[in-house]
């Protein structure tokens, strides 16, 4: 370890999964994969977009829509079951007129609560949205040759009366909790049946697609575990970590990048997280992201840690949604 070169870490990703610029590449998970997304596009990725931000709209307010955020208007998919659900719901058909919830007399989508931050006026509305939502997700797996996928947490909330995982945490966004909304934190055996059936689910609708898997270093904000929030953090990153690797390792069509070890490893030479102690910083980014796109031929080794283009900054890093900082704004 002393003596490997610690910016670019040679031979620490070899990857099994190819990607090359005409590879057309699917983004979801946690909101860490935003950056693979964004710097995939920079590479010059075809990276897909199954809903598109409308003509007019700016940057800043689309992203605040849930736009360009992922490959479609998902939103932050923190699980592996939630994953599964939404591949689940997207090849059926099927929207729960249980999971819309209000606030001030307006309805949200308790799968995808952030997409619609002023809500919708009604919920027949709402449930149009998801409808359209579903088929643009069935759509996009059918033209993925890569679908990247970042685990985020282990911990969820179900809905016990139609056994879905709900996005957040009842009442965050929207809605108040019920006796129905359970916590669960997911086992290792379960994410493992969970990536299964991802990739199942993937392969029913494109049987060329191939997976690449990768975990999220953003530590929780707050765990409903019982457990100090470090000691809960440490349990889930290590257990998504455990089942992400091994599902890799088992089949040939599914990759594992290290961007988690890679951020959170003790032998970084320079602090990788913000002083929030969540966010991880835009230098530390950078640098996992030119470790990634130099493995995979995309970028030449010695622009890795050069490349203008490449170059984040505090405010790019602003630019990642993660609905965990609104639990830091609502203690505000």
């Amino acid at each position: 370890m002393v003596e490997t070169d610690r910016q670019s870490w040679p031979g620490m990703y070899m990857p099994k999964v190819r990607i090359r610029r005409d590879t057309a590449v699917a983004t979801a998970g946690s909101c860490f994969a935003q950056h693979i997304g964004n710097y995939l596009t920079l590479a010059g990725v075809n990276v897909l977009d199954a809903e598109p931000k409308p003509k007019g709209m700016s940057d800043a307010l689309a992203r605040r829509y849930g736009y360009g955020l992922y490959s479609a208007r998902y939103g932050n998919v923190y699980t592996a079951r939630q994953m599964r659900e939404l591949l689940e719901d997207a090849i059926a058909g099927q929207v729960y007129t249980r999971l819309f919830l209000t606030r001030e007399d307006r309805w949200f989508d308790a799968l995808r609560p952030g997409v619609e931050p002023e809500g919708c006026e009604s919920r027949e509305e709402a449930i149009e949205l998801r409808r359209e939502h579903l088929m643009k997700v069935v759509s996009l797996a059918q033209m993925a040759d890569v679908f990247v996928f970042t685990l985020g947490l282990t911990e969820g909330w179900i809905h016990t009366g139609v056994n879905r995982t709900m996005a957040m945490a009842p009442g965050v966004i929207a809605g108040s909790y019920r006796k129905r909304h359970v916590f669960h934190n997911f086992t290792y055996d379960e994410i493992m049946a969970d990536l299964a059936e991802i990739q199942r689910l993937l392969r029913m609708l494109n049987r060329n697609i191939r997976l690449l898997l990768t975990v999220s270093p953003v530590p929780l904000t707050a765990t409903a575990s019982g457990q100090h929030v470090l000691a809960a953090t440490t349990y889930s990153k290590s257990v998504l970590r455990a089942a992400a690797g091994d599902f890799a390792a088992s089949r040939k069509s599914v990759d594992y990048f290290p961007s988690y070890e890679l951020v959170t490893t003790w032998a970084n030479t320079a602090p990788a997280f913000a002083a929030n102690l969540r966010s991880v910083r835009p230098e530390t980014v950078e640098r996992v992201m030119a470790i990634f796109l130099t493995a995979q031929g995309l970028l030449e080794p010695v622009e890795a840690m050069q490349h203008e283009e490449f170059s984040d900054s505090e405010e790019a890093e602003d630019d990642v949604v993660c609905e965990d900082a609104l639990l830091e704004a609502l203690r505000k």
